[in-house]
């Protein structure tokens, strides 16, 4: 074997291995993020709170801390080593878990989910900057998405270990058994991954200039495509994060479901269903878009469309088997659009803002999906209780589903301006 040959391969192995133990890393990412989800009907009735509350708890508090310091972070892996970031992360995040369950009331739960916003908000920018030098353009939309399994992958685990350790030991100890392992794989992330060499994957040099957050705001703000997918994975992520911090909930209150059989049900269904259409939705918009690069987002905009109709046959049916076997293809279908978004906005900008880019992206995604979507179904859900009891947090998820048809559209439009807004040099 040639030397060039074996360095490809050993390169090739560096960097599946790195993609590997990020998906990992971003597992345990949404494992401590929303395995609170599943836990929300124990503590309203231990702690006695309201839904709109509880919508706070997972929704605004976390998000708000989340996506304002990702953009300051960001900055900082731009210039500075992204492994040590995303490891420090993890083992602040870990920490904030466990100590959730040492909460004797509402402020203590509200603060300490607050910490888990402020670790997590150092994962996802630096390692998608991460896979961006680590593979070419052609392969970038697969391996994010690849990445992005971990979102599918730590709801599945954080259901069923949450729902079964619920039941069995309650809400407290849940926290502190998920939590305590990512301080460990926090240490091995450290001592085993390599940072990139930023611009390898493309034969690019970065340049010394390190643009400020401003001028990478302006620059974004100035592409057309980005603005439309911003706004498309915003409401998507807002129905998406509505839905899964309430589904849980949703199922024990209108069909009477235990915690453990709705983690189980549930962690199935969007853990492999949404894994899958993770998957799929990258791979399809690297096959199509190498073709005709609009539809690398236009395959997103026909997945939301079709999601929509299909979300009143999971709410409105009338026993939960029927519900979570309609549940089973738009929970595949909303997640297309995750790796496109994601690669489209690292193709739009220049190598130095690649980690800031992701970051405002998460940004507002996050503050309009994960701050706001748990938190308005929280208070539609309150102000319907007056008129359908039980049953309002139906109506609630109902009502904010229809918005995948609007998402369809600014994706669409996103696509038309992709190819004039790529940096190709």
């Amino acid at each position: 074997m040639s030397d060039t040959a074996s360095e490809n391969i050993k390169s090739q192995s560096v960097r599946n291995y790195a993609l590997g133990i990020l998906v990992i890393v971003y597992t345990f990412n949404f494992i401590d993020r929303n395995i609170l989800s599943i836990l929300l009907q124990s503590i309203k009735t231990d702690l006695n709170l309201s839904d709109t509350s509880l919508g706070l708890l997972s929704g605004f508090a976390f998000a708000a801390f989340y996506a304002t310091l990702g953009i300051p972070i960001a900055k900082y892996a731009d210039r500075g080593n992204r492994r040590n970031l995303i490891s420090i992360s993890l083992a602040i995040w870990s920490l904030m878990t466990a100590i959730s369950g040492l909460a004797q009331n509402f402020l203590h739960l509200l603060l300490a989910r607050i910490g888990v916003g402020i670790g997590e908000a150092g994962c996802s920018p630096p390692a998608h900057s991460m896979i961006s030098d680590y593979f070419p353009a052609n392969k970038r939309s697969t391996a994010l998405g690849i990445y992005s399994l971990g979102i599918p992958f730590g709801i599945m685990f954080g259901l069923f270990a949450g729902g079964w350790i619920d039941e069995m030991f309650g809400w407290r100890a849940a926290f502190f058994i998920v939590g305590v392992p990512g301080i460990l794989i926090a240490i091995l992330f450290r001592f085993t991954v390599k940072e990139p060499i930023r611009g390898q994957a493309e034969g690019k040099v970065a340049s010394e200039n390190q643009p400020t957050i401003y001028e990478t705001i302006s620059y974004l703000l100035r592409k057309k495509s980005f603005r439309h997918l911003a706004f498309a994975a915003s409401l998507a992520a807002f129905v998406g994060y509505g839905g899964i911090n309430w589904l849980p909930s949703f199922f024990q209150r209108s069909y009477g479901m235990p915690s453990s059989d709705v983690g189980w049900y549930l962690g199935l269904i969007l853990g492999l269903p949404g894994g899958l259409g993770i998957f799929l939705g990258g791979y399809l918009s690297d096959y199509f878009g190498s073709k005709d690069v609009r539809w690398s987002l236009w395959i997103a905009a026909i997945a939301m469309g079709v999601t929509a109709p299909l979300y009143y046959l999971v709410y409105m049916s009338p026993t939960a088997n029927t519900s979570l076997l309609w549940l089973i293809i738009p929970v595949a279908l909303g997640n297309f659009y995750q790796a496109a978004t994601f690669s489209q906005t690292q193709g739009v900008v220049e190598l130095k803002m690649r980690s800031v880019a992701a970051a405002i992206l998460l940004f507002i995604i996050n503050i309009i999906g994960l701050g706001f979507g748990p938190s308005a179904v929280g208070i539609v859900s309150d102000i319907l209780q007056s008129e359908y009891g039980k049953e309002s947090l139906r109506y609630s998820l109902l009502i904010f589903a229809s918005l995948k048809i609007w998402c369809a559209f600014h994706y669409y439009m996103a696509g038309r301006y992709l190819k004039n807004d790529l940096v190709t040099n």
